[in-house]
Order: structure tokens, then C-alpha cells, then sequence
């Protein structure tokens, strides 16, 4: 049944259009992918995690001790564990729960998710814009760019979705369109 709703509720009609439609597809993954990376980190000992994540550049610092990437890895890895593995498991958890719940009722075309995706998105920009002042992060950077274009196709998309309001003339785009749409 859900996958019912789901199906019938993804029908773009233009390029940004189905932009929105895959953004916010990659966005609910990357919340779930959120979600089980705050379970690891809450759920595993610091030692097991940071046996992992030896494991997983050994092979290539043993190859080029100075691999920019794997030495950044490892240091950023051990760092985290070292510091704050609660804050980051509990910061992963609920930031993907948001972002599941909120872009699973965004799909589902529900007007009330529109305008909470946006305000959560605007204030985890401000966030990654503090970081990124403190980081300077390439990642982090276009990260932002990015849920800062995902912010704009969910305004576009809801004053599309909530329709002309009492008082406001129909925006131009729809006037040309008629009324087949």
C-alpha cells in the first residue's frame, strides 16, 4: 500500500521537477544512511570503531604513509572517537530521523512537511556555514550549496503544491500555462 502512495505521488513534469523529486530521494537515503551511522557509534565500543577504521587504511598508509585522504581519515576518525562519539551518534540520529520522517512526508505531498524541510534545512545550513568558517571544507562546502538549492526547489515546489491563496493573484506561469496544466 505504501509503496502505492509513493508511486502515484512521483510524477515530475519538468527538469526541476524531477530534480526536486531525486534530491529529495538522495536526501531521505543520506538520512538513513545517517541513522545507521549514529546506531554504530552509539551502539559499538570506541576501541571496535577505531579497530575498523585502522583496518580500513592500513592498507593504503601502508602503501603511501602520507596519502592525504586515508592520514585525513584515520586523524578526523580518531579525533571523533576520542572527543565526542556521543555527540556525533546522537547529532547523526536525530538529524537523519528529521530528514527520513520530513522527506518521506514531502513525497507523500504533505503541505505541512514543506515549510518544516525548509526551516530544518535553513538551520542546519547556518550550522554547516559555521563550520565550514572553521573547517574550510571543500565537502562541507558544496554540501551546503547544495541543501541550499534543495531549500529553493521545496519553495518552488510548495507554493506550486498549495495553489493560489485568497487575495494573491495566480503567478504568471500558471496564467500562461491554461487550465490544462
Amino acid at each position: 500500500m505504501g509503496q502505492n502512495v509513493l508511486v502515484s505521488r512521483f510524477r515530475p513534469s519538468g527538469l526541476l521537477d524531477w530534480t526536486f523529486e531525486i534530491a529529495l530521494i538522495f536526501k531521505g537515503f543520506d538520512g538513513l544512511l545517517e541513522i545507521f551511522g549514529g546506531a554504530v557509534l552509539l551502539l559499538l565500543s570506541k576501541e571496535t570503531l577505531n579497530g575498523w577504521l585502522v583496518s580500513a587504511t592500513q592498507h593504503e598508509l601502508s602503501e603511501d604513509p602520507h596519502d592525504f585522504l586515508y592520514t585525513h581519515l584515520l586523524n578526523s576518525g580518531q579525533h571523533l572517537l576520542a572527543t565526542s562519539q556521543i555527540y556525533a551518534a546522537l547529532y547523526l540520529l536525530s538529524h537523519g530521523l528529521v530528514k527520513v520522517v520530513l522527506v518521506g512526508a514531502v513525497l507523500r505531498n504533505k503541505l505541512w512537511a514543506y515549510p518544516w524541510m525548509m526551516g530544518f534545512l535553513i538551520l542546519f545550513i547556518g550550522y554547516q556555514v559555521y563550520q565550514f568558517v572553521l573547517s574550510q571544507s571543500f565537502g562541507l562546502g558544496l554540501l551546503t550549496v547544495f541543501d541550499v538549492f534543495i531549500v529553493w526547489l521545496t519553495y518552488r515546489e510548495y507554493q506550486k503544491r498549495r495553489g493560489p491563496r485568497p487575495g494573491r493573484p495566480l503567478p504568471t506561469n500558471l496564467l500562461k500555462q491554461g487550465p490544462s496544466g
